[in-house]
């Protein structure tokens, strides 16, 4: 009997890591080729994961909650076949090499690297050697079989798939959401590179790689590194500066902007223990109790504040997804804010009127403004772009000839931005169709990762919430954001006169590195002036 060890799939975008949400079988259970054995969670979705090998679960390498590393063991499948006695022993077995030191680590270091028949030689591990199959890939992603000497196993009850066979059922289903992804995730195949980038802070996104075809190498982490350690010596020979706060150099190239990590004081320098050189050490602050008069349950109290804890929720998945982002934006966009409010009153009554018309085909509010929006974005093509960050820190402005609009949307699972590909194509009508098919994917948790990458600008509907205005994060590596208040009556002034209106407040936040206020002023312009006058502007678009 032999068993087979599934690893955690690369899941597509770069991801390295998943939540395990549910296991769909259980040890000792049945399972036949390609089906669905454990929904998982990335940062981008949650997928259900198909198994390659057919038999009987003999171990799940996780339980529910747990986070598993791409390459990790997912699961082992046994065979259920006994091997004759005859041979036992003999080492004749293919199927069940004796393992070595050297083997594993060799397999280890070659896990989810080698590629793919459907990826370009470019993408291939210079490193990785002779052809070698992992194991480590969803169904229809599979490696190489000339490297490998595992036997395909005729499914029970069917005849056997015939070489080359696109992928079906529930494999076919993920294979088909993952490959439709743009391949815009950095290019490193290496688990272990991505392991030491994320034990280290770097951010392999900002990294350009060395390798044939820009792969990202050991080496060329192992230089951001170099170059911050470079910073952080000359900036302790600089000394603390005179306030007693740190103040943070330019970051290197790859490493996130997020909280700078201090390096640790020298033993018995100054401000070893708390304070100057030679100065004795306070005493330490007591403890705060956990019993119930301090605000505690008795078991876990804040330290810092005395409170009791209520709760510990790791940041992990989404959420991570969403702080690292929220935090790199904040980081490394210096961002600007202008705002205006605008007269909706004839955008109401023009929608009221065609809903009359043609209640089927009526345009949605924010599909109008959707489509000003991307009017004017073409007018004014600067906020249509994204800043790329080379090794040596020189900047190249990439600009777009469509646009992928971003809609930021609330859901269970978080904040999430589904983008519609080539929005700029598409008439108000079409957009308020293509607009709540997305939006109720997102909400739903199930959209894929094609559909949460890739857009060009956001559009934050933020009046929903009840609230009227916001300076809105701008959605890294975008480069603007346009969000929009909720629409109430205030007084306005028609023709010299006083009178009641309905008043929206447009904000927008650009990065001032791609452009100053004049184009982002001109643009929010734009767009206020095509929701005072809907019709004329129509009428040009």
């Amino acid at each position: 009997m032999s068993i087979n060890v599934f690893n955690l799939p690369d899941l597509g975008e770069g991801l390295t890591e998943a939540d395990i949400l549910r296991w769909l079988v259980a040890e000792g259970d049945t399972v036949t080729m390609d089906q669905p054995i454990v929904e998982v969670e990335t940062a981008k979705s949650a997928v259900e994961v198909p198994t390659p090998f057919e038999g009987v679960v003999h171990t799940l390498h996780g339980a529910e909650g747990d986070t598993l590393l791409v390459g990790q063991p997912l699961i082992s499948v046994s065979d259920g076949i006994e091997a004759p006695e005859s041979a036992a022993g003999s080492g004749s077995d293919d199927d069940a090499p004796e393992p070595t030191h050297g083997a594993g680590y060799r397999e280890e270091e070659l896990a989810g690297t080698r590629p793919s028949a459907e990826l370009s030689v470019d993408e291939a591990d210079p490193e990785a050697g002779e052809d070698e199959s992992s194991g480590n890939v969803l169904i229809g992603y599979g490696t190489s079989a000339a490297g490998s000497s595992r036997r395909r196993r005729r499914k029970r009850g069917g005849p056997a798939a015939p070489d080359g066979a696109a992928p079906t059922g529930a494999a076919a289903h993920t294979h088909d959401a993952l490959t439709a992804a743009p391949r815009m995730a950095p290019t490193v195949v290496s688990p272990l590179v991505r392991k030491l980038a994320r034990e280290h802070g770097v951010d392999i996104t900002a990294l350009e790689g060395t390798g044939p075809g820009g792969l990202i190498m050991r080496r060329d982490v192992l230089a951001a590194l170099e170059q911050v350690e470079n910073q952080r010596s000359r900036a302790d020979a600089a000394g603390p500066a005179p306030t007693g706060l740190a103040t943070a150099g330019p970051a290197a190239p790859g490493l996130t902007t997020g909280a700078p990590v201090p390096p640790p004081p020298a033993p018995g320098g100054p401000g070893a223990q708390g304070g100057p050189a030679g100065a004795p050490k306070p005493p330490a602050a007591p403890a705060p109790s956990s019993s119930p008069e301090h605000g505690g349950t008795g078991q876990d109290v804040d330290p810092r504040t005395g409170l009791g804890v209520a709760a510990r929720e790791p940041v992990k998945g989404v959420r991570k997804t969403i702080a690292d982002a929220m935090t790199r934006s904040r980081g490394e966009i210096p961002e600007a804010t202008v705002w205006v409010d605008v007269d909706a009153t004839e955008l109401l009554r023009l929608r009221a009127e065609l809903k009359a018309a043609d209640p089927q085909t009526t345009p949605s509010l924010l599909a109008l403004i959707a489509r000003f929006t991307l009017a004017g974005l073409q007018r004014f093509p600067q906020l249509n772009a994204r800043i790329d960050t080379a090794p040596d820190g020189s900047r190249t402005i990439t600009r777009f000839q469509g646009i992928n609009l971003g809609l930021a949307v609330e859901s269970e699972r978080g904040l999430m931005v589904p983008n519609l590909r080539n929005a700029d194509r598409l008439s108000a009508v079409e957009l308020t169709g293509a607009m709540r098919e997305i939006i109720d994917v997102a909400r739903s948790g199930k959209a894929s990762p094609a559909q949460l990458s890739g857009s060009t600008f956001t559009l934050n509907n933020y009046g929903v919430f009840g609230t009227d205005g916001a300076t809105p994060i701008i959605n890294h590596p975008e480069v603007a954001i346009l969000g929009i208040g909720r629409i109430i009556d205030k007084p306005w002034v028609v023709n010299g006169e006083l009178a009641v209106r309905k008043v929206a407040t447009l904000s927008i936040a650009f990065d001032h590195r791609v452009c100053d206020g004049g184009a982002a002023g001109g643009f929010i312009r734009f767009v206020a002036d095509c929701i005072e006058n809907p019709s004329g502007a129509l009428a040009r678009i």
